[in-house]
């Protein structure tokens, strides 16, 4: 019997995670990515229980022992004097949501899960092969891409949307008259510094978080302790650009360490030992009511770009490529019910998870009065209910891997 053929645009996290869950659905799966080589970028990202469940069920988890570090707490600190405000207790989070909780190198994750694709029969990647277009029938779907400057045409029976935040495939949707990307007015810095130049401080084995006016501070140790993660998010009236690159660009450390000049000494200190600094304006989309049509799914930035105040950015793309690839095991004979069937799961969780990432960018830049009431509500609160406002998200429950299919 001829497997069912999913065309999957983008191979980001979002995208290759889309492919595993598939294959493992017992679908053929081709891959298309615009690069003409799959580059390993970006910084550290959060792997929340939720996302760490399903990785271990892929066999992806082990492939990032001795990379992702498992922290002990997450540590809120005041700009000012570097006062500890409270901690989240993670030490025990494979008892509490049923998976551990991670921090990674995005490189080291995409990494991981391009080796796991690449062990699949299922899985084929074809680079430097941008989507251009799309048709659909009842019987198929068409997408035109572009190797190059030649035009091939592949044919499959599901063409999933995982292009990131400029989906070409959401655009051709058409899923609102106002669907674009919007500005958060924030941008977003990060770097990796060598643990050799930062304070012994920097290394504990937790991930620390420092509150300031229009600005916040996240660093954490990665790679056995041999680098420091650092991520800087500061109000910035940032010129959008048109380019399809001005997401990452080098950023002046001038002006970020002026930004944080009144900060404590620790955390300049550990700001001016960075070898170069790539900036990223932070954009979002306002959520939808769907994400599927015909024969087509969008999955990841493309469904759902997110702030990444909650860091759940790779999670939510995770978490639908195992809701996608569970709707297709259970409705093997009738894709339009398996593409509703992932609408049902995903669209409304993870429009949640947007809107509560952008209230938590008000509540981490708050400044005056306002944020020495949210400090004071943190120090109230006490590490067990701060603890408690993530279990929603947290928990493993919410979404299971794919079972394996027979082929």
């Amino acid at each position: 019997m001829t497997k069912p053929h999913a065309v999957i645009a983008g191979a980001g996290i979002g995208g290759l995670s889309a492919a595993l869950a598939l294959s493992r659905a017992g679908w053929r799966v081709t891959v298309l990515e615009r690069a003409p080589v799959i580059e390993e970028v970006g910084a550290g990202l959060q792997l929340s229980p939720n996302a760490t469940s399903i990785l271990r069920q892929w066999g992806v988890l082990p492939r990032l022992d001795g990379l992702a570090l498992a922290p002990r707490q997450v540590r809120i600190r005041r700009a000012r004097d570097g006062a500890d405000l409270t901690h989240i207790p993670l030490e025990n989070a494979e008892a509490r949501w049923g998976a551990p909780y991670l921090v990674a190198h995005r490189a080291d994750l995409q990494r991981a899960l391009v080796e796991q694709a690449a062990k699949d029969a299922n899985i084929a990647i074809r680079t430097n092969m941008a989507v251009a277009g799309f048709a659909a029938t009842a019987e198929k779907i068409v997408v035109a891409a572009k190797q190059g400057v030649v035009g091939v045409q592949v044919e499959g029976d599901l063409l999933i949307g995982a292009d990131g935040l400029r989906s070409m495939v959401r655009d051709r949707l058409g899923l609102g008259v106002n669907d674009r990307p919007h500005y958060s007015d924030r941008t977003a810095w990060r770097t990796t510094i060598d643990a050799a130049l930062v304070d012994p401080e920097m290394l504990r084995p937790e991930s620390q978080l420092w509150l300031g006016p229009k600005a916040h501070l996240v660093h954490y140790p990665l790679r056995g302790g041999e680098i420091v993660n650092v991520v800087a998010i500061v109000e910035d009236a940032f010129r959008v650009e048109t380019r399809r690159d001005f997401w990452s660009t080098l950023g002046d450390a001038n002006f970020l360490l002026d930004r944080f000049a009144k900060w404590h000494k620790s955390a300049r200190d550990l700001l001016a030992a960075a070898p170069e600094w790539r900036k990223w304006p932070l954009f979002d989309r306002d959520p939808v009511n769907r994400w599927t049509a015909r024969r087509v799914a969008l999955l990841g930035d493309a469904a759902h770009p997110m702030l990444p105040f909650l860091a759940q950015g790779a999670a939510q793309a995770i978490e639908d490529a195992a809701a996608l690839g569970q709707a297709l095991v259970e409705n093997p004979d009738n894709l339009d019910k398996a593409l509703r069937a992932y609408d049902a799961a995903r669209v409304g969780r993870a429009g949640k998870i947007q809107a509560q990432s952008r209230a938590q960018a008000s509540i981490y830049h708050l400044t005056g009065p306002a944020a020495l009431a949210r400090d004071f509500v943190m120090r109230s609160m006490g590490p067990e209910r701060l603890l408690a406002r993530y279990d929603w998200i947290y928990s493993s429950k919410p979404v299971a891997a794919p079972r394996e299919r027979a082929a």
